[in-house]
């Protein structure tokens, strides 16, 4: 994305946890903001110890240091738009609530991390009713893959676009202002995502891509989605654009060959056209 440097950037906040590989949380969600020439500012929820392969260990921060660094960040900084991430428990989802309640940014996108890519559980089942009743109906969009709406919702995971939209509208219900159901975790060649609506149901539709480098995805679509609105886009519009934002991340992710697990998504993949040190 080209930018104007005679005009300051948007900007992003993410509050999220920090992943110690580099592919997902906080720092996916501000390679993503970077990328796509928003500026980054974060609010770290916890610490993990992990790599492609597992989650060895998380250290979550207080909810009274999650909620000063909120206050801290928007006291003084111009935030266009906010990404919500890894939230571990009750506490800090509700420091989290209290934050945007009391700062009042324009567009708030809510990833509710639940799972790791490795499968390691990253949300408290107690955490879980203070996301629907507190924080969930502040956002502007909440974007769940299939385990995760079927959490939100309390039902089976959807297997197919008429049960994702049904999981879309129970979800609306909770009161956020839109809902994509993502459904990389469906199967066959294509990946159908749902966005749902006061105003309706919209398809988002890409090619699946056959690797096991997918670590962050969840993350990286959240976090360009919120950097597209802080470009002042329209929902349907940023969703497109960083789906094709993702989209390229994934096709390119083997290049990158870290780890030996699931590898992260390229990042960077329309900027690093060659080794800058050749």
């Amino acid at each position: 994305m080209a930018l104007d440097l005679h005009t300051a950037p948007p900007v992003a906040l993410t509050i999220a946890g920090s992943d110690s590989g580099g592919g997902a949380g906080i720092q996916a969600d501000l390679k993503a903001f970077s990328a796509l020439g928003v500026y980054g500012a974060s609010v770290i929820t916890a610490l993990t110890a992990q790599n492609t392969r597992a989650v060895r260990g998380v250290f979550p921060a207080s909810a009274d240091f999650v909620r000063l660094q909120i206050d801290t960040v928007l006291e003084d900084i111009r935030v266009d738009a906010v990404k919500i991430g890894m939230l571990g428990d009750p506490e800090i989802t509700r420091a989290v609530a209290e934050g945007i309640k009391a700062h009042a940014p324009r567009a708030v996108v809510l990833d509710p991390v639940m799972v790791a890519k490795s499968g390691d559980k990253l949300l408290q089942d107690e955490a879980v009713d203070a996301l629907r009743s507190e924080l969930i109906p502040l956002a502007d969009i909440v974007t769940p893959n299939l385990p995760e709406a079927a959490v939100l919702t309390g039902d089976a995971a959807p297997q197919d676009e008429a049960g994702m939209e049904v999981a879309g509208r129970a979800i609306l219900a909770q009161g956020p202002k839109a809902v994509l159901v993502k459904g990389g975790h469906g199967h066959g060649p294509v990946v159908t995502d749902l966005l749902v609506s006061h105003t309706g149901v919209s398809r988002f539709t890409s090619d699946r891509i056959e690797t096991a480098n997918t670590h962050g995805t969840g993350c990286t679509l959240s976090s360009a989605i919120a950097a597209m609105l802080a470009h002042g886009r329209p929902l349907g519009a940023a969703i497109e654009a960083a789906r094709a934002y993702l989209h390229g991340a994934i096709e390119q992710a083997d290049g990158l060959d870290i780890g030996t697990g699931h590898g992260p998504v390229h990042h960077f993949h329309t900027l690093w056209h060659k080794n800058p040190a050749a």
